[in-house]
């Protein structure tokens, strides 16, 4: 897995398959774009910023 991929919001680890994994709601489309755009930056990319990303905007 890129870096860029653990640093994303939709990144989300799972227990049964012992694998992170994607967790945007593509429709079939999209999902095909995502694939074949791989090698460049994806578009969908959201850092994360930890727990408390919330708070800070808040404040």
């Amino acid at each position: 897995m890129d870096s860029l991929c653990e640093k994303c919001w939709y990144n989300e680890y799972d227990d049964e398959a012992d694998e992170y994994f994607c967790s945007l709601q593509l429709d079939e489309d999209e999902y095909v774009r995502l694939l074949q755009e791989r090698n460049r930056s994806c578009r969908y990319f959201r850092p994360d910023n930890g727990e408390y990303e919330i708070v800070r905007k808040q404040n």
